[in-house]
């Protein structure tokens, strides 16, 4: 899908090309959206270089990612989707500064571009330049992880009470423990994501500061410093937060194995205490014939007593040495 941003009426008008269609002149923003092979070639007859291919925007050299060519300034991000769900995605979007337009390149739909181009409908953005328009929409993308990664935040919150206050008088069960285990590593892939996220914006940011040297206005600059701190800002929390999920991920199994632990010493003692008593009855269980427990009267409750005691002992020392 092509769409054309043209201003109008002090905001952005948006506009889908049909196939066929032509591309206004005075458009400041084209919107691809996983485009074919004859949008592709419409707007780069139309800017007269060539956009980049799924594939370059894939390249991980920064050089293939950030570079200046035929008078416009490339840049290419990984962008997250689909945050509301358990499987994020993160996919490159570019971005290209070129002849006073903004043109991006996108395969996903995420959430900060719908955003934006809903105010572009309802007229409340007032970008006139196209620099502006990118200076819009890293605006709402950077907002738009911020509130990801509050949203994150408050669910590992909720993961450590969890794990460290447990509900009472209920006793976890193993499927518990996996749920639990499961939601840790799906926070995490999600953090992990938006740091890699957060990590091509910043790059983007000080390429774009170098690239618009001399070229753009003191506010536009202005705008990229403020932007470059609320990523710095984001790649701390975002790190505070992995390394609070690596730590309760730790914890989580140290716990399980606290608990295992807990079995096997119950399942020790219990071998231990009835050794004993199954050693006398294998001895008393032989067939020899002179046995002279066989022919005493007493023999029998002898025996069992010997058997109860031979258990309690061994249970009492256990007690007594603090091991239950």
């Amino acid at each position: 899908m092509l769409k054309a941003y043209q201003l109008q009426n002090g905001g952005l008008k948006g506009t889908v090309i049909p196939e066929g269609g032509t591309i206004a002149p005075e458009t400041l923003w084209i919107d691809l959206v996983t485009p074919t092979a004859e949008e592709r070639q419409m707007v780069n007859a139309m800017l007269n270089m060539e956009l980049p291919t799924r594939a370059d925007m894939e390249e991980i050299e920064i050089s293939s990612r950030l570079y200046q060519e035929d008078g416009g300034v490339f840049m290419t991000a990984l962008v997250l989707a689909n945050t509301e769900s358990d499987r994020p995605v993160a996919d490159v979007v570019s971005f290209v500064l070129a002849h006073d337009r903004l043109v991006t390149v996108r395969y996903i739909d995420p959430q900060p571009f719908r955003t934006f181009a809903a105010r572009c409908e309802r007229l409340t953005i007032s970008a006139t330049k196209a620099d502006m328009v990118l200076m819009s929409i890293l605006d709402v993308l950077i907002d738009r992880m911020a509130d990801v990664l509050e949203r994150a935040g408050a669910g590992i919150e909720e993961l450590s009470r969890e794990i460290f206050d447990p509900a009472p008088n209920r006793k976890p069960q193993a499927s518990d423990h996996q749920d639990v285990l499961r939601r840790l590593g799906r926070k995490h892939d999600l953090t992990g994501k938006m740091r890699e996220s957060l990590l091509t914006v910043g790059r983007m940011l000080t390429f774009l500061t170098q690239a618009l040297e001399g070229r753009t206005s003191k506010d536009v600059r202005t705008h990229i410093k403020t932007l470059t701190r609320d990523v710095q800002s984001l790649q701390d929390h975002s790190s505070y937060l992995g390394s609070k999920l690596n730590y309760l991920q730790d914890a989580m199994l140290g716990l399980i194995n606290i608990e295992q632990n807990n079995i096997i010493k119950i399942m020790s003692v219990a071998a231990m205490v009835f050794l004993p008593p199954t050693l006398f009855a294998s001895i008393w269980g032989m067939n020899f014939t002179h046995m002279p427990e066989l022919s005493s009267p007493a023999g029998y409750p002898i025996s069992i007593l010997v058997m109860i005691a031979s258990a309690v002992v061994p249970y009492l020392w256990f007690k007594r040495r603090g091991w239950l």
